[in-house]
């Protein structure tokens, strides 16, 4: 069952929601659930490739902190 929340944004913002809206033929209310569904679907999940590269990076830091502790390697400095 859809649901009714009320917004509240500044003139500007509302300005540009509108306009984005208009451009793709929607309603502001059906284009503001879209970007919002889009942005968290692409931006709060990785797919399994993403994941991978995560872990690898994981692994090589640990493995260069690992490094250091063992004094294979010195921090001379920092930026």
């Amino acid at each position: 069952m859809a649901k009714t929340i009320t917004m509240r944004m500044d003139e500007n913002i509302y300005d540009l929601f509108k306009k984005a809206a208009a451009g793709q033929k929607r309603t502001i209310s059906n284009f503001i659930e879209y970007a919002a569904m889009n942005y968290v679907l692409n931006d709060s999940f990785v797919d399994d490739g993403e994941m991978k590269e995560i872990l690898e990076f994981e692994n090589e830091l640990k493995k260069g902190l690992s490094d250091v502790e063992n004094g294979r390697y010195h921090i001379i400095g920092w930026l």
